[in-house]
């Protein structure tokens, strides 16, 4: 018995409509790339790469001279040598290098610290005297650490003002410009995101240097509480719900860590920091 099987002949008309199709979707995702590519600000990107640590350099040192011929620095030996060795404490327990780390006490009686480019920490006199511990005292430099390690400052800066304005700064643009954004880096907030990323890198330093990182939401907490009128232009200070939110994640992410607690300075010392501080601003 003979079985008469069809002749399979190729379908030339679905294979030429199949190489058309592949062709157009070839093209079309072409040109949603180039599209998208050109979307992106190449030069801008670049020039943040290349900017480097000179142009930073060059800014930490412009906008902090705004904050050193404004106000007063803190030149009592004892204090300055007492908050330095907290910064110590925290740097050698996490491996940052203290020397690209510039301290510097003011004395204004605002709650505040803030962080400049090129490793510029700055605390005013007033935080030295609201924190009830150094506990707390830490948690805020260790926050403000984290903003300089995580290069959060600069991120800031070039989201903010973008980067042709940072080189503009740094090539004699007006007074006016640079005190904007001295202001801008010590009384606003960074986004959400960035704040968290800080919070939660500083219960990271703290618990490596063996300090409990609680006091951190302790002083948080107590921000949540305050007036808004009071502290609107202070950046530790956003809405209270946030900074209620933000003691409240430093509080979680702590209990799951694991140290030995230490202090740092004798509580006599502590003591003689509020006193020396206060002094100074009556």
């Amino acid at each position: 018995m003979v079985v008469l099987r069809k002749s399979h002949q190729p379908h030339l008309p679905r294979v030429k409509n199949n190489i058309w199709f592949q062709g157009i979707v070839m093209v079309g995702f072409f040109l949603l790339v180039l599209f998208g590519l050109r979307q992106v600000n190449w030069m801008e990107l670049l020039n943040v790469r290349q900017a480097g640590e000179a142009t930073e350099e060059k800014l930490g040192k412009i906008l902090w001279d705004v904050f050193r011929e404004s106000d007063e620095e803190i030149t009592d030996p004892y204090v300055i040598s007492a908050v330095d060795s907290l910064l110590t404490r925290i740097c050698e327990a996490n491996d940052i290098d203290k020397s690209q780390i510039k301290l510097h006490l003011l004395e204004k009686d605002e709650v505040n610290a803030f962080a400049l480019p090129d490793g510029h920490l700055v605390l005013f006199s007033g935080l030295l005297t609201d924190c009830e511990n150094e506990g707390e005292l830490i948690g805020v430099m260790c926050h403000e650490l984290a903003h300089i390690e995580l290069r959060h400052v600069m991120k800031k800066l070039v989201r903010e003002i973008g980067f042709s304005a940072i080189i503009s700064l740094t090539t004699g643009a007006g007074g006016g410009e640079v005190m904007q954004v001295a202001k801008m880096l010590s009384s606003s907030a960074y986004d959400r995101s960035l704040e968290k990323e800080a919070d939660i890198k500083a219960v990271d330093y703290m618990v490596k240097a063996q300090v409990d990182p609680l006091p951190l939401s302790d002083f948080l907490f107590r921000l949540s509480e305050n007036d808004g009128d009071e502290v609107e232009f202070l950046s530790w200070f956003s809405t209270h719900p946030e900074t209620l939110e933000r003691a409240e994640y430093v509080v979680v992410y702590s209990n799951e860590q694991e140290f030995q607690k230490e202090k740092v300075l004798a509580e006599s010392t502590w003591q003689e920091i509020g006193k020396r501080v206060n002094s100074g601003l009556d």
